[in-house]
C-alpha cells in the first residue's frame, strides 16, 4: 500500500479551481500531478497575444471580501499586481440624461457606509432611494443558504419590495449583471442575496474593487506555474484526460491521458460540469444527470483601440444603453500610444453570434455618446472576444443541481465555480471550490486540513 508519506493526487483541470486545489494539496505534502488540456493554465480567465498586444479574453474583477482569490494572489506572489481600491468608487454615466453619478463608500460602518453616496445618486428619485434603503435592509435579513430562496427569482422579490424598473436598472442590475451574469428576473434570489449581503451589507470595505494591472496570464498562468513548480507539482499541459477509474491493488485511482496512465490515492476533477459528467465513474453521484442540467451563460468583450486618450477614469459603468462596464487596459496590454478600452458585456445571449461589423456599428456610437473625446479620436482597432460558456447560469433552482466536493466514491472529489460554494460563477467561487476539494481530499487521506483562508459563511 502507498505510505502516508508518499500520498499521490491527480488534479484534472488547470483553471483557478484546479490550480488552487493542486497548490493546497502540495502544501500539505501530497505529491501532485496537474493535468490541463489547454496549452496554458487559467481556465476562462486568460490572456493571448494579438500583434504586439497582450489581451485578456475578458475583464475580471474581484472584491475585498473575496478572501479565497486574495489567498491565491498571495500564493502566486501576485497581490501587488492586482491591487484593491482604497475605497469603493464606481463612476456611473448616464449619457441619455447627461449625468454622472458615483457609488462610493465612506468610513462609516454598514449600512451607513453607502448612505451619503445613495443620497446624492442622481439616477434615482428621492422615493426610489428610500425604497432602495428599505429593500437593502430586507435583503440583509435573508439567508442565502435557505433552499427556498434558490427557487425564487430576484426580480420578483425586488418588485415585492417596492423597487421600480428604474431602480432595478440603475442599481440592482448594475451590480447583479456583472456578478451573476443574469438580470434580476432571471437570477436566483439565493445567489443575489449572497452577492449583495456579502459585498455591500457585511463589512464597509467588502465591495472595494480589485483588478489585475497586468495581463491575467501573468497571474493565472506564468506566476501560477512558477508557484506550482516550486511546490513540487508536476504540471502537464495539452493533456486530455480520457478516463478516471478506480484502480487495483496498491493504487486507488487510475487517470488515463493519451500519453500515460497515472495512479493516485485521490483525484480532483476541476473541469466544467459536462466534462465532469463524462469522466465520472458509475456510482460517484446519486443523480449525475443533474450536472447536465446546469446551464451556461455567455459574455462578450469588445476591445477598442483609439489613437488618443478618450477617458481618464480606470473604469466606469453606464446606464440607458448597451454599454455595461468599460475598463482602461492600455498599460496592462503593453500599448505604448493612444488608449485601449475593454467593454465587458454580460448577459450576452442576444449578441454572442452577432458579427463584428454589427457590434462595431452599435458600440462605437455609444462610446462617442458617453465619451465626448471619442468623437474626434480615430479607431485603430476593434475586435471581439466571446465566451459562450463563461459562467454557469445563475437561474432559480441551480442551487439544487450543484454538488459539493465529496462524491460517493472515496478518493474522488469535485471542484469548479459551478460546484456548491454558495457563490456565483466568479474567480472567488472557483478558488473556494478548489480549496474545498483539497480540504476534503486531505481529510480522507488522514492528512491535516489546511488552515481556512475564508469564512464558510461569507
Amino acid at each position: 500500500m502507498t505510505t502516508a508519506a508518499a500520498r499521490e493526487a491527480v488534479v484534472v483541470g488547470g483553471g483557478l479551481a484546479g490550480t488552487a486545489a493542486a497548490l493546497a494539496l502540495a502544501d500539505a505534502g501530497v505529491r501532485v500531478t496537474l493535468l490541463e488540456g489547454r496549452p496554458r493554465l487559467g481556465g476562462l480567465a486568460f490572456s493571448f497575444q494579438r500583434g504586439g498586444l497582450t489581451v485578456d479574453n475578458g475583464q475580471h474583477v474581484y472584491l475585498r471580501c473575496c478572501t479565497a482569490y486574495r489567498w491565491f494572489l498571495d500564493r502566486v506572489d501576485g497581490a501587488a499586481l492586482a491591487p484593491v481600491q482604497d475605497r469603493l468608487d464606481v463612476p456611473v454615466l448616464d449619457a441619455g440624461r447627461g449625468r454622472l453619478g458615483r457609488l462610493r463608500r465612506n468610513a462609516l460602518p454598514v449600512p451607513l457606509h453607502l448612505g451619503p453616496s445613495l443620497a446624492r445618486y442622481p439616477h434615482l428619485s428621492l422615493a426610489e432611494k428610500a425604497a432602495v434603503g428599505r429593500a437593502a435592509l430586507a435583503l440583509r435579513r435573508l439567508d442565502p443558504a435557505d433552499p427556498a430562496l434558490d427557487r425564487q427569482d430576484f426580480g420578483s422579490w425586488l418588485r415585492r419590495h417596492g423597487q421600480s424598473p428604474r431602480a432595478v436598472a440603475a442599481l440592482w442590475d448594475l451590480v447583479g449583471v456583472a456578478t451573476l451574469n443574469a438580470v434580476a428576473d432571471d437570477a436566483s434570489l439565493a445567489l443575489a442575496a449572497k452577492v449583495f449581503r456579502t459585498g455591500l451589507l457585511s463589512d464597509a470595505g467588502a465591495a472595494d474593487i480589485g483588478w489585475a494591472h497586468v495581463p491575467l496570464g501573468e497571474l493565472h498562468h506564468t506566476r501560477a506555474l512558477t508557484s506550482l513548480d516550486k511546490a513540487g507539482v508536476r504540471t502537464v499541459l495539452r493533456a486530455r484526460v480520457r478516463g478516471v477509474t478506480p484502480g487495483g491493488e496498491g493504487a486507488r485511482w487510475q487517470v488515463e491521458t493519451g500519453d500515460e496512465t497515472l495512479t493516485a490515492d485521490t483525484v480532483v476533477l476541476a473541469v466544467p460540469p459536462a466534462e465532469t459528467h463524462e469522466l465520472l465513474p458509475g456510482g460517484a453521484l446519486d443523480e449525475p444527470e443533474k450536472l447536465t442540467r446546469i446551464g451556461t451563460a455567455p459574455i462578450i468583450n469588445i476591445h477598442v483601440l483609439y489613437d488618443r486618450k478618450v477617458v481618464r477614469r480606470p473604469f466606469f459603468t453606464a446606464l440607458d444603453g448597451p454599454v455595461q462596464w468599460v475598463f482602461d487596459r492600455t498599460e496592462a496590454s503593453g500599448l505604448d500610444h493612444g488608449q485601449y478600452l475593454a467593454l465587458s458585456q454580460s448577459t450576452a445571449q442576444a449578441e454572442i453570434d452577432t458579427p463584428v461589423a454589427d457590434l462595431r456599428a452599435r458600440y462605437l456610437p455609444e462610446l462617442e455618446r458617453l465619451l465626448p473625446a471619442a468623437r474626434t479620436a480615430r479607431v485603430e482597432d476593434f475586435f471581439v472576444t466571446r465566451e459562450r460558456t463563461a459562467t454557469f447560469a445563475a437561474v432559480p433552482g441551480v442551487g439544487a443541481l450543484r454538488p459539493g466536493p465529496a462524491t460517493r466514491l472515496p478518493g474522488l472529489h469535485l471542484a469548479g465555480a459551478w460546484t456548491a460554494t454558495g457563490w456565483p460563477a466568479t474567480m472567488e467561487g472557483a478558488v473556494r471550490s478548489g480549496l474545498n476539494a483539497a480540504s476534503d481530499a486531505l481529510g480522507a487521506l488522514g492528512r491535516p486540513r489546511p488552515a481556512p483562508v475564508f469564512d464558510e459563511a461569507a
